[in-house]
C-alpha cells in the first residue's frame, strides 16, 4: 500500500548494500552484523544465578538445557537500530544466510525485536536480481529443526569446552582449551608428527640410464627388476620402521654401482622386451564445495583457510559466486548451462560433451545450501571482465572458482599411455629398465583448469627425475628391437616419513573423517594455531610440545571426545536433529549425563581420579633423557649419577641420588627432529660460559652475559662482601640488575659500555615542555616505547631506546596514539581512505600487521601475506572493521531473561 515499508534484515553491510540495489523503492535492508547474542559469560550472570549449573555455563543443564542468552554491548546499538527501523514497517523479511548458524541468527533476531508485524524468511544462495527477486517471492517460515541443532552445537561446545579446560589448566598450564572439534584436530596434527618422531628410513638405490634407437631420441628408464626380482622402492616395500616388508630386493650402493661400472664397460646390447599401450582418460573434477575451494585455494594460491573464506564472503557479498558454505558439488540446470555456453565460446564447441554432467557429493548435511560454489547468474563474467571491480585477491579466487566450473562442463582429457621394458645382460646379470609415458591426444577440461595435488611420500629427487613421469615421451618403438644404453647412474635414496599436514591436507582429513562441517573448517585450522598448539613453516603445520601433553592427557582420561569416530558421530547427531529425527534436549541430556552402558561427560569429570601430571608432561627420549613440557616451554631433564657418601666414622658407603640437569632446547627444534642422538647431543654440549664484560664505571661490579631460559641478558655480580648473612640474609640481601638483550644482540659480541647502558633503563629522554613529566624510553613486553605519566607511544625499534632525543619524543606524543606516526615504522602506505579521508598505513604491531587510517585499525587476517594486501583490500579491512563497531567493554553485561523457544514457528517442511 502506498508509504509502506519493508524491513529486510541481512548478516552484512556489504551484502545490504547490494541486496538494496535490487529491491529497490519501498525496502530498507538493514544488517545485524553477524550474531546479535550469545550465551552470555558465567562471571557476568545476575547474582541470584550463579549457582548450579546456570552458574557454571550460562545453561541450566537440570532443566531442559534451557540457555542465557545476552546481547552483547557492541550490539546494543545495532538492536536499537532495528528497533526504530521495524516501528515504521509493516512487514519484516529475516534474509540471513540459509544455513544453521544463518537461521540461527534469524531466531534470535525474533527473539530480540518481537514483531508485531508479518514475518518472513527469505533465502537464497547468490545475490543477483533474478535470486534476490526470486526469493523475495518465496518466502517460507523459520525452520526450528536447524535452529535447534545450532544451539545443541553452542550448548556441547560450551559444556565440552567449560568441563574439560579446567583440567588442562590444572594438569598441563594456564589458558589452555579443550573444544570438540579443535582437540580432535590437534590430535591428528600430533598423531602425524608422532609417526616422523618414530619413522626409521631405509636405503636403498636404483639405477636409470638412457637407451636409445637407431632412429629416433633416445628415453630415461628406470631398473625395474633384476635377475627376475623386482627392485624395492620407496614406501611401497618399506615400512616405517625402515624394514622391507616385501619379498622385493633392497638394491645396495655396491650392487647399483657394480651395474653401472657393467653398462660402461661392456656396452651390452639391450632389446626391447615388451611394449604396452593402454587408453588415457581423465574426467574433470566436480566444482567447489567449501573444503575443496580451501584446499585447492592453498595449493595454488598460498591462501590460509581463513583467507580463502573471507575473500569468498566478499565475492559473495558482492555478488559475484553462489554461497560460499556448501558440501553439495552439484550445479543448478540454469548454472550447468551456463557453463557449458561459455565453454563452447571460449574453448570450441567439441569440448563439450553431448549431454550435461552432473555431480553428487556424499553430503548427509540437510543444512547446508544444496548447489556449489560458482560465478553468480544466468551468464557468468569472465574474470577479464571484472578487472578493476575486484582487488587482486579478490581476482585470483574468483578466476579459480570460475575456471573450476566451466571446466567440470567440458569433455575429458583423453590420449594413451605407453610402457616399455628393456632387457640388458650387464656383469652376469639380468636388468629389466622400465619408462611410462603419457601423449594426450585431446586437451578437453585442460584447456581451463588442472586440479593442483597434495605433497606425497618418496618423491624422487635423484639425478634425471622419476624415469616414469607423465611427460616423458617415448620414441615409435617395437618388440624385439635394438637399443644402445648410456649415462647408467646410481642413486641413493632414503624412504621419508608421512608428509605433515598442510591446511589443504587438514582439511582434506577432517572431512574424510566426517568431523566438522563446511562453516567450521576455517576456524578450526585458526582456533588451533591460535592457542599455540600448532605452529605454521612454511606450509606445513608443526605442532608445539604443549600440544603433546593435551592431547596426551585427553587421550588417557576423553578418550571417547577425541576419538575420530566418536566426534564424527557428533557432528552425524547435529545432522539428525537439523532434519527434525532428533530431539535436541534428548541428546544433550545423553551426552552430559549418560544413557546405558555409555558414561557421560559429567561422569567422566567427576570420576577422573588421581592425574599425574608430571607423567602427563613427560615423553621418553632415551634412557637418562626425558623431554619434560613445563610452564615456561620444553626442556630435557638428565639424571647424572651424584658423588657417593663415605661415613667418616664406619667407612660405610651410601650410594647418592642421581643429580637432575636441565638442559634448554633450541626454539626452532621441531619435535621430530629430537632424535635419541639429537638429544644426546644436546645434553654433551659444553654449557655456554658466562662472558665476563668489565666492572661497571660507577659501582665497580662485575658485568657478565648470560644466555638463561627467556633468552640472553647482561647482570651485574654482587660481591660476596656485600652479601648479608644470617637470619635476615634472604630479605636483605641486595639484587642483581638484570637486562635483556636487544633482538640484534649477541651475549658473544656485547660490550661493556652497552651492557651499562642497559642496565641503565629506563633512559630519561628529558622533561616535557608543558606538563614538565619526564619522558622515558624503555622497553617492554610488546617491545621498545616512550613512557609520560600515564600516556605511551611506541618507537620504530630498539636502538631508538638509545637515540630518541627531546624534540623526537615530543613529537611523537604530539601524534594520535594509534595513528601512523613515521613513515619509517609502516610496512606499506596507500592513499587517502575514501571513508575518512586519511592516508592508510600498514603497522607491525603486537598482534600482528594490521590497517590502519589513523582512526580504526583492522587486523590483517593471519595467514594472509602482507605484500598481497593492495589499496582494495586494505579499503575493504577497515569497512569491516568499522561496520562491526567498537570492541567490547570489559564490564558486566546486562542480563536478560532467558529466552524461550518460539513454537509457533515450527514446521515440518525443510528449507528448499
Amino acid at each position: 500500500m502506498p508509504g509502506s515499508k519493508k524491513l529486510v534484515i541481512v548478516e552484512s553491510p556489504a551484502k545490504a548494500k547490494t541486496i538494496a540495489k535490487y529491491l529497490g523503492p519501498g525496502y530498507e535492508v538493514q544488517a545485524s552484523v553477524g550474531h546479535i547474542r550469545d550465551l552470555i559469560e558465567p562471571k557476568n550472570l545476575p547474582a541470584e544465578l550463579k549457582k548450579g549449573s546456570m552458574g557454571k555455563f550460562s545453561v541450566d543443564v537440570e532443566n531442559g538445557f534451557e540457555p542465557y542468552y545476552v546481547v552483547s554491548d557492541q550490539k546494543k546499538k545495532t538492536v536499537a537500530d532495528l528497533k526504530r527501523a521495524l516501528k515504521d514497517a509493516d512487514e519484516l523479511f529475516l534474509a540471513t544466510d540459509e544455513d544453521r548458524e544463518g537461521e540461527a541468527i534469524a531466531w534470535h533476531l525474533l527473539e530480540v525485536l518481537k514483531p508485531k508485524v508479518p514475518v518472513k524468511r527469505m533465502v537464497f544462495h547468490e545475490i543477483t536480481k533474478d535470486a534476490i527477486t526470486k526469493a523475495r517471492d518465496n518466502t517460507r517460515q523459520l525452520d526450528t529443526a536447524l535452529v535447534d541443532a545450532q544451539e545443541t552445537r553452542r550448548i556441547l561446545d560450551r559444556l565440552y569446552g567449560y568441563e574439560v579446560s579446567p583440567v588442562l589448566w590444572r594438569k598441563v598450564g594456564p589458558g589452555l582449551s579443550a573444544g570438540r572439534v579443535q582437540s580432535a584436530a590437534t590430535r591428528l596434527v600430533v598423531d602425524r608428527e608422532r609417526e616422523r618422531l618414530a619413522f626409521v628410513s631405509a636405503s636403498y638405490w636404483d639405477v636409470v640410464a638412457r637407451f636409445a634407437p637407431q632412429e629416433g631420441s633416445s628415453f630415461t628408464a628406470r631398473l625395474q627388476r633384476l635377475d627376475g626380482k623386482r627392485v624395492a622402492t620407496g614406501s611401497r616395500d618399506f615400512d616405517d620402521r625402515g624394514r622391507l616388508k616385501t619379498d622385493a630386493l633392497a638394491l645396495d650402493e655396491a650392487g647399483a654401482r657394480a651395474l653401472v661400472a657393467a653398462i660402461e664397460s661392456e656396452s651390452p646390447a639391450a632389446r626391447v622386451v615388451s611394449l604396452e599401450t593402454k587408453p588415457y582418460r581423465r574426467r574433470p573434477a566436480a566444482p567447489f564445495t567449501t573444503s575443496t575451494l580451501q584446499q585447492e585455494a592453498a595449493r595454488k594460491l598460498r591462501f590460509s583457510a581463513k583467507q580463502t573464506m573471507s575473500v569468498a564472503q566478499s565475492l559473495y557479498e558482492n555478488g559475484h559466486i553462489t554461497y560460499m558454505r556448501t558440501d553439495s558439488p552439484s550445479l543448478s540446470a540454469q548454472a550447468t548451462q551456463a557453463a557449458r555456453t561459455q565453454a563452447k565460446a571460449l574453448y570450441g564447441a567439441d569440448t563439450v560433451p553431448d549431454a550435461p554432467r552432473l555431480y553428487s557429493g556424499k553430503s548427509k548435511n540437510a543444512q547446508e545450501a544444496h548447489e556449489a560454489i560458482r560465478p553468480s547468474g544466468e551468464v557468468f563474467p569472465t574474470p577479464d571482465s571484472l578487472r578493476g571491480a575486484l582487488t587482486s585477491t579478490e581476482q585470483r579466487l574468483y578466476d579459480l572458482i570460475w575456471r573450476r566450473t566451466v571446466a567440470s562442463q567440458m569433455i575429458d582429457a583423453t590420449g594413451s599411455t605407453a610402457t616399455v621394458v628393456v632387457g640388458v645382460n650387464a656383469g652376469g646379470r639380468d636388468a629389466e629398465f622400465s619408462a611410462s609415458g603419457t601423449v594426450i591426444t585431446v586437451r578437453g577440461f585442460l584447456a581451463a583448469y588442472e586440479e593442483g595435488r597434495d605433497e606425497e611420500r618418496d618423491t624422487s629427487s635423484a639425478p634425471g627425475g622419476s624415469a616414469d613421469s607423465d611427460d616423458e615421451r617415448l620414441p615409435q618403438l617395437e618388440r624385439g628391437q635394438a637399443l644402445t644404453p648410456s649415462e647408467p647412474q646410481a642413486n641413493g635414496h632414503e624412504t621419508s616419513p608421512p608428509p605433515r599436514y598442510t591446511e589443504a591436507s587438514l582439511v582434506k582429513k577432517l572431512e574424510e573423517l566426517g568431523i566438522g562441517r563446511p562453516s567450521t573448517y576455517a576456524s578450526i585450522l585458526s582456533t588451533i594455531v591460535d592457542r599455540n598448539y600448532v605452529v605454521p613453516r612454511g606450509t606445513q603445520l608443526v605442532p608445539n610440545w604443549i600440544a603433546f601433553s593435551v592431547v596426551k592427557l585427553l587421550e588417557e582420561f576423553f578418550s571417547d571426545l577425541v576419538a575420530y569416530d566418536f566426534t564424527a558421530g557428533m557432528e552425524d547427531d547435529l545432522d539428525r536433529i537439523a532434519d527434525g529425527d532428533a530431539e535436541r534436549v534428548d541428546w544433550l541430556r545423553e551426552f552430559y549425563f549418560g544413557h546405558t552402558g555409555h558414561p557421560g561427560l559429567r561422569s567422566v569429570v567427576d570420576n577422573l581420579g588421581e592425574i599425574d601430571a608430571k607423567s602427563i608432561n613427560s615423553i621418553p627420549v632415551t634412557d637418562g633423557i626425558t623431554l619434560r613440557i613445563g610452564r615456561y616451554g620444553p626442556y630435557l631433564e638428565v639424571l647424572e649419577p651424584g658423588e657417593p657418601v663415605v661415613d667418616p666414622e664406619t667407612g660405610q658407603v651410601t650410594e647418592p641420588e642421581p643429580a637432575v640437569r636441565r638442559v634448554n632446547l633450541p626454539p626452532d627444534l621441531a619435535p621430530d627432529e629430537l632424535t635419541a642422538a639429537k638429544a644426546q647431543e644436546l645434553v654433551d654440549a659444553p654449557p655456554q660460559e658466562d662472558r665476563v664484560l668489565g666492572q661497571h664505571p660507577e659501582t665497580g661490579r662485575t658485568i657478565i652475559a648470560k644466555d638463561g631460559r627467556f633468552g640472553p641478558y647482561v647482570t651485574e655480580v654482587i660481591p660476596e662482601d656485600e652479601v648479608p648473612t644470617g637470619k635476615a640474609a634472604a630479605k636483605n640481601a641486595p639484587k642483581p640488575r638484570t637486562a635483556s638483550l636487544f633482538k640484534s644482540m649477541s651475549p658473544d659480541s656485547v660490550d661493556l659500555d652497552t651492557a651499562v647502558q642497559l642496565l641503565a633503563l629506563p633512559r630519561t629522554v628529558g622533561d616535557d615542555s608543558e606538563s614538565g613529566e619526564p619522558i622515558t624510553a624503555q622497553n617492554g613486553r610488546y617491545g621498545p616505547y616512550l613512557k609520560k605519566g600515564t600516556d605511551t607511544r611506541t618507537l620504530p625499534d630498539e636502538d631508538s631506546i638509545f637515540t630518541v632525543d627531546l624534540p623526537g619524543a615530543l613529537e611523537l606524543f604530539a601524534q594520535p596514539k594509534y595513528g601512523a606516526r613515521r613513515a619509517s615504522s609502516a610496512l606499506k602506505e596507500f592513499d587517502a581512505d575514501p571513508t575518512s579521508g586519511k592516508p592508510i598505513r600498514i603497522k607491525d604491531g603486537r598482534f600482528g600487521a594490521y590497517v590502519t587510517d589513523g582512526e580504526t585499525n583492522a587486523t590483517i587476517p593471519r595467514g594472509e601475506d602482507v605484500e598481497a594486501v593492495d589499496f582494495e583490500r586494505a579499503v575493504q579491512l577497515l569497512a569491516d572493521k568499522r561496520a562491526k563497531g567498537p570492541a567490547p567493554k570489559k564490564k558486566t553485561t546486562t542480563a536478560r531473561t532467558p529466552a524461550k523457544r518460539t513454537t509457533t514457528a515450527k514446521r515440518t517442511t525443510k528449507k528448499a
